[in-house]
Order: structure tokens, then sequence, then C-alpha cells
């Protein structure tokens, strides 16, 4: 699958950049191979155009932010965040603005800190809601947000596969000599899963004191959901009560790289556990994946014929089909011959 090329990726809500971001310039980002410019409007809301003006198409994010509107910096136009042109200044001040004086507009959200993009006025889903980010007790603490080479599909199902742990993760958490995965409990949804797990891991010095565990060994207790298509949510439970629920986000920039946004919440406080030694840790996890996940061919396949499958992929599995249909569904791109294959 290659993402540009399924219009109906168009259809959902990406987080692009942190909202911090756009505190002092409008920015550039790249989603599904079109280029944005984002900013702050005046109400402290971001808002999302097409890079491109209308006029000689210069990108607009080399611009500067005026009276809650982008202006272009070859010649000075103005769109507001609808996209409408409202200010030539080489017009005489009576003569009205051609109302094809325009640039596409695109929703923009702000959620958990982080712009949202969906490049359809019709989403297919709404940002997905994360009631612990809403306990005042939590904490909510930006991870990582970084370039990879690899395809969204690819991240979500390795964030399903829980029988990777032993071989990618032997020197963070995974338990060596118990490559077997561990049972779950696989839900579909109408769109999206759930997966519930309990699994054993290795607890190194580093996490006993980021988990308040002194053992070499504990247990995390999981629900994982995926939201189509390219989001998940890892929350794992410890025996001790301590919640670290990690969001992660494979934004598609492009065909063959993707923005990682990642943040966890966790209900316990800075005094308990520096945000730096629990970031430190993590770092460690992704960067396990990433090396592995930047190796694997983008064009993930949705045919379930071309790639060999075991039991425990079938979140994958579940994955690819929902994806399929939603391809075929919304219409173009849909691959030729495609077979949903049972295993």
């Amino acid at each position: 699958m290659l993402s540009t090329q399924e219009p109906v990726l168009r259809r959902f809500w990406y987080p692009v950049l942190p909202i911090a971001d756009l505190s002092n310039s409008p920015r550039s980002f790249t989603l599904l191979g079109q280029p944005l410019v984002l900013w702050i409007t005046d109400n402290g809301a971001p808002a999302a155009l097409a890079d491109r003006c209308c006029h000689r198409s210069a990108k607009l994010s080399l611009g500067i932010v005026q009276q809650n509107c982008i202006r272009c910096p070859y010649h000075g136009w103005a769109f507001d965040s609808a996209g409408i042109c409202t200010d030539v200044p080489q017009l005489d001040p009576e003569t009205a603005i051609p109302k094809t004086y325009r640039v596409p507009s695109y929703l923009c959200e702000e959620r958990y800190g982080y712009v949202w993009v969906c490049l359809d006025d019709d989403p297919i889903l709404p940002i997905p809601e994360i009631p612990e980010a809403n306990v005042s007790e939590h904490r909510l603490i930006p991870q990582f947000y970084e370039v990879w080479n690899c395809s969204g599909l690819r991240l979500m199902e390795n964030s399903f596969d829980n029988a990777h742990l032993s071989f990618v993760h032997a020197a963070s958490f995974g338990m060596e000599d118990q490559p077997k995965p561990a049972s779950s409990e696989l839900i579909p949804q109408e769109l999206g899963l759930k997966v519930y797990s309990t699994i054993p891991v290795v607890n190194p010095p580093a996490q006993q004191q980021n988990l308040n565990i002194p053992d070499s060994l504990t247990v995390r207790h999981i629900e994982s959901t995926w939201y189509p298509p390219f989001i998940r949510t890892l929350k794992i439970t410890y025996p001790n009560g301590l919640l670290h629920l990690i969001f992660t986000a494979a934004t598609p920039i492009d065909d063959r790289t993707s923005q990682i946004v990642q943040f966890c919440i966790r209900n316990d406080t800075e005094a308990d556990v520096s945000a730096e030694s629990i970031v430190a840790f993590d770092r460690q996890v992704v960067e396990e994946d990433k090396v592995v996940l930047e190796s694997t061919d983008y064009d993930t396949p949705l045919d379930l014929t071309v790639e060999q499958h075991m039991s425990s992929d079938q979140p994958g599995i579940v994955m690819r089909r929902q994806l399929a249909a939603l391809i075929k569904s919304y219409g173009a791109g849909q691959p030729k011959g495609q077979v949903l294959a049972e295993i």
C-alpha cells in the first residue's frame, strides 16, 4: 500500500507537529505528499493551508503572520485560515479582490499539545479520545518527534506484535529464553481493534527505578488500541498500579517516510521519576524497533498472499483487511487482484 495513492487516507486526522513549534513563526509540513503551511491565529487556534501561493506558487511558509493571516513572501498577498485572499497590496483599496484568489484550506485542530490536520472536509473518524489525558493527576510527557524511513502500517503492525520482543528488545525488556509469544485477546472493532494481553518482561536496573519495582522481572497488563490508519495507544498497567500509556502516531509524510509522534501519560509525578529517565528508557526501546523497521519494504502489501504469516500476526492481518475494505469502499487505488486470504 502506497499511502499517497489512496485518497481514503486523506479522510483521517493526523498529528503533524507540536503546537509549541508555531509560537514564533509559520511552519511547513508535508502530509501524504501535500505540502502544508501551518500557523497560529489570533485566538490561539492552528490553521492549515496548502503551502503554495495561488499567484506564482511561492511557499507561504516562508512568509509571515499578520493580522490573523499568512502573508506570502513574494508579493505580499495575505490569506486567512479559510484560504481566502484578504489583501493584495498591488490593488487599489476600492478594487474587489477576485474570488479566485484563494488557496486550499484544511481541517486543523490542537489536541494533546499537537497540531492535527485532516486533508478532507469529511473525516471518517474523529481525533482519538484518550480519557487518561484529561485526568488532572496524570502527567503527559512529550517523547519523540522524528522522521523514520518506514511506512505507517509497518509500525502499527509492530506495535501489536508480541512475537518480536525476545529478539528485537532483548537488550531492554524482552525475555530471550521465552521466544514464544504470550497469549492475547484480539477484539476487532468496526474500524480499529483492541488487544488485551499479560506479558512477563525483564526489568533492568534503570527501569526498576522508573517503575518503582525493585525486581529483575515484572509483568505488564496491556490494553492496546489501533486507530486507523496509523495511530495506536499502548496502555500498560504494572502490578503496583503504575500506569504508563504510550501514544504513537506514524503520520505519513510520503510513501517512504513517516513522522513519528510519541508521548506518554503516567499517574506518577516528576518527584517520583523524572521525565528524562522515562524518555531515556523508551528511547532505547524505539531505537531497537527503528533499526528493524527501516529495513522493511515501505510498500506494505494488503494482499495477504504476498507475505507469509503466523498466528501472532492476527492483529496485522485485521489491519490489512480493514484498510483493504476502506480502500474498496471509498474507491481509487485498490491493488488489482487483491486477495484477502485466510490463515
